[in-house]
């Protein structure tokens, strides 16, 4: 293919049309359910247990080689059904055939469907305020343009594609695998094993906790464009300390608030919107402040760690049962300084901690150079879809 010659384009009216709506009844067939990565997939494999209603008569049945539409469509959430000849799928999804099948790879459609070039396009066309029930009228679908190169290149431009996201797969693996290994090693280094430890407050092994300023202490406007960082929960949320959306306050503000000073090692608390995240103030911070939304506790290092309490806080069973919480990685119900410094905490021994801590500063440096490594190959994979759909491939 000429390299500067961008591919005819057809509106995805002309390879598509609206399928017949075909229900499950009394038919027995696997149900699938629509994620975001992976498209579509076995209900069991995704939930590890059926969360389809027990009568089905009312789902759609989708044959192999129908293109299925969920929603929010802004976030790619479509795919072909090649999973089953046929397969039951929400009532709520939209179904279609394809109009040209010779002249159509449904690998290469469904990539540009999800591609950046489209996602743009049905953000750019949806309706409603709220944003999960933005909708994209069918004829604005319909009109969406597709680049359309002979099948033969369709197909090349496919696997390529596959190969690259094939690679993207796996870094996201390795990164769950990592999570599940951290996980693990807390469970065996101080669940799965019995022990006469103590179980303390954690108000007794911490030498100082503290909210953010409130009210009239600091107000939105005034931020300024560089100066002392001001954390808040979007820091904090993913459970991994992130520099986010950046806040600053003067030099002069912050001598009025130097007593909600972080200093690295504290552990971070949201007590606020997402309530329970947890997270640890990295070694290079600089000089900061926390908001209101997050409890700073700051550890006695001669007889608990950071690494410890902040883990013992998300993943400890008797912990996340005084929290109000069944399994760890759920929402707690409602958190304020109070309940944290009552919550009782077993406490091990401090060097068994210390070697927790070393693992888990492995685990943790691998982790992120695994996501450095993803987020390179995320760029890799955008720039592959911009040059694939431009004939530049």
């Amino acid at each position: 293919m000429n390299m500067t010659l961008r591919p005819k384009t057809v509106d995805l009216g002309e390879i598509i049309a609206p399928a017949t709506v075909d229900r499950v009844g009394d038919n027995n067939m696997p149900i699938l359910s629509m994620t975001m990565h992976d498209g579509l997939v076995d209900q069991s494999s995704k939930f590890k247990k059926r969360v389809a209603s027990n009568d089905l008569s009312t789902y759609r049945a989708v044959r192999r080689g129908q293109l299925v539409v969920g929603f929010p469509i802004d976030e790619g959430v479509l795919s072909f059904q090649n999973l089953y000849e046929m397969a039951a799928v929400s009532p709520a999804y939209g179904v279609w055939d394809l109009r040209r099948s010779g002249s159509v790879d449904c690998t290469y459609l469904e990539r540009f469907l999800r591609s950046p070039t489209a996602l743009a396009y049905y953000a750019a066309k949806l309706r409603s305020t709220t944003a999960r029930r933005r909708s994209l009228d069918r004829g604005t679908f319909l009109a969406l343009p597709v680049p359309l190169p002979p099948l033969a290149e369709q197909r090349r431009i496919a696997a390529i594609l596959d190969q690259a996201d094939a690679l993207r797969r796996l870094r996201r693996r390795a990164l769950d695998h990592l999570n599940t290994l951290g996980q693990a090693i807390f469970h065996e280094m101080f669940v799965a094993r019995p022990s006469d430890w103590p179980s303390v407050k954690i108000d007794e092994v911490i030498s100082n906790a503290r909210t953010g300023p409130f009210g009239s202490q600091l107000l939105h406007s005034e931020f300024v464009d560089s100066g002392i960082p001001v954390l808040g929960i979007d820091n904090v949320v993913s459970n991994e300390f992130v520099w986010a959306e950046p806040r600053f306050i003067t030099a002069e503000k912050y001598r009025e608030l130097k007593r909600y000073t972080v200093t690295p090692g504290d552990v971070l608390i949201t007590i606020m919107g997402t309530c329970g995240r947890c997270a640890i103030v990295p070694d290079d911070m600089p000089t900061a402040i926390n908001t209101k939304h997050i409890c700073c506790l700051t550890p006695d290092r001669s007889c608990i760690t950071s690494q410890y309490l902040r883990a013992a806080f998300l993943m400890h069973p008797l912990v996340l049962r005084q929290l109000g919480v069944e399994a760890k990685g759920a929402v707690m119900p409602g958190l304020n300084m109070g309940i944290i410094k009552k919550t009782e905490i077993p406490l091990p021994p401090l060097d068994l901690q210390l070697r927790f801590g070393e693992r888990m500063g492995r685990i943790l440096r691998q982790d992120r150079d695994t996501r450095r490594q993803a987020t390179s190959l995320d760029s890799l994979f955008a720039s592959l879809q911009h040059r694939a759909f431009t004939g530049q491939l």
